[in-house]
């Protein structure tokens, strides 16, 4: 029950349990791991909430370290899936699901013939509120990353140890990483693509172009081949961007079909979904190597939620590279702001945490000045970020590639130390996670871990 502690760290298994009491009931729940960590899922707990800013019980009260066990209240990777998969969002979405759904219908059938001003106005609207909803933190969660801390805490506790050596998380020794991507969504931000990638090539940045196959626009064999000259990544959009990928099982499937031939004709490694409206469990029907549809909190999403974590993750056979900073049309023009604040302080907190900074930019929002010059000074503040080596920028695909690579290496201790091997074994560092109390702290200094204690 330990191996969510495991894959998230890559770090040698030190033989110790973790276990669940028995009776754990069937209702689902929202209860506390600490005073700042949400959970939702079973627990043994005798108080759990229907809603996230209730006052939570705090299950850490009730776990138990006895010799190489730690005993919880919980399952812990019930927990975590419950929050990479957005399953905790299935009692609020299925709330008025009805109306919602027939006025989504209404709305993208609407939605052609509707000005960029009355469509920010109604998604306005919809988006009322917004700063109210408690859970996911605003603006960037970290559950997921906090709950695997603690868990790591416990089980270094429970093996005795203080130090404990795991493959870091980014290949060469990197901080953090950072991505950016951009969401094709018509024939005038199909026409300033080129533009687009001007001015990322001057700030030093390759990104990707997420293009639609069917309806928005032609799609010619020598735009895509464009893009791939100059060494930008070719990715597919939804199929219509209409907003119905996700309504109907059958349907998906039959579009998840011609979403796999588009990979294949365009050499698509990637996916995002139009609108972000995405359901994880569903993936399995795609042939890509990874998605880029669930973002790390979705207040001001069309479809709430979000994956409660800034690093890489897999859905199945799929990486998940969460969409972890707020998007263009957002923030232009929901949010009405035209600053950097947002997006720094974004930033700031994503690569605090070692995590996977993902910029979304629409060339179709980008065209005007005023926007142009904020994504010019966005550029530019992650270009200074990067200048002392610090921070990893490369293609999408090639994070996707890191992280499907590096949960296939193992760590094995060999002569005194400790080895990497597995594929790109060459770029992968050992990282030391070290207990100060119950928190967990990081360093890619190499200590001396005597090795009888992780036996």
């Amino acid at each position: 029950m330990n191996r969510p502690v495991l894959d998230y760290y890559r770090c040698p298994d030190v033989h110790v349990d973790f276990t669940t009491g028995s009776d754990r009931p069937s209702e689902l729940g929202y209860f506390s791991f600490g005073t700042d960590t949400v959970c939702y899922g079973r627990a043994t707990c005798s108080v759990r909430a229907t809603r996230p800013d209730a006052g939570l019980y705090d299950a850490a009260r009730d776990i138990e370290i006895l010799g190489p066990r730690v005993c919880l209240p919980f399952d812990p990777q019930e927990i975590i899936d419950n929050f990479l998969h957005e399953r905790y969002t299935a009692h609020f979405r299925e709330e008025g699901s009805l109306s919602h759904a027939v006025l989504r219908k209404v709305y993208y059938m609407l939605r052609p013939h509707m000005g960029l001003s009355l469509r920010t106005r109604l998604q306005r609207i919809h988006l009322r509120n917004w700063d109210k909803i408690p859970f996911p933190a605003w603006p960037v969660d970290l559950t997921v990353d906090r709950l695997q801390q603690r868990l790591l805490a416990l089980m270094m506790r429970a093996a005795g140890v203080t130090s404990l050596p795991f493959i870091w998380f980014w290949p060469d020794g990197f901080s953090s990483c950072t991505i950016v991507t951009h969401d094709v969504e018509h024939a005038g931000g199909k026409d300033f693509c080129s533009h687009l990638m001007d001015i990322d090539e001057s700030f030093g940045f390759r990104s990707s172009f997420q293009i639609v196959p069917e309806e928005r626009y032609p799609v010619e064999s020598s735009f895509l081949q464009s893009i791939r000259d100059r060494g930008f990544e070719v990715n597919v959009h939804d199929l219509k961007h209409d907003g119905r990928l996700y309504a109907e099982r059958a349907e998906f499937l039959r579009r998840a079909q011609r979403i796999n031939e588009y990979a294949r004709r365009f050499g698509a490694e990637g996916f995002r979904s139009g609108i972000l409206y995405r359901n994880a469990d569903w993936y399995d029907a795609f042939e890509f190597s990874y998605d880029m549809s669930i973002p790390n909190v979705g207040h001001l999403d069309p479809q709430r939620g979000g994956c409660c974590t800034v690093m890489p993750y897999f859905l199945g056979r799929v990486v998940e590279l969460p969409l972890t900073c707020t998007q263009d049309h957002t923030l232009f023009n929901i949010l009405k702001e035209y600053s950097l604040s947002l997006w720094k302080r974004q930033v700031d907190l994503i690569r605090k945490n070692h995590g996977l900074v993902t910029i979304l930019i629409h060339p179709d929002y980008v065209m005007e000045p005023r926007a142009q010059a904020v994504y010019k000074g966005l550029l530019n503040h992650l270009r200074e970020l990067s200048a002392d080596g610090s921070v990893w920028t490369p293609l999408p695909r090639e994070a996707a590639a890191w992280w499907r690579q590096r949960s296939e290496m193992r760590l094995l201790e060999r002569d005194g130390s400790w080895h990497i091997e597995g594929p790109g074994e060459e770029r992968a560092r050992v990282a030391y996670a070290h207990l100060d109390g119950n928190r967990v702290s990081y360093s890619l200094e190499q200590p001396v871990v005597a090795s009888s204690r992780l036996s």
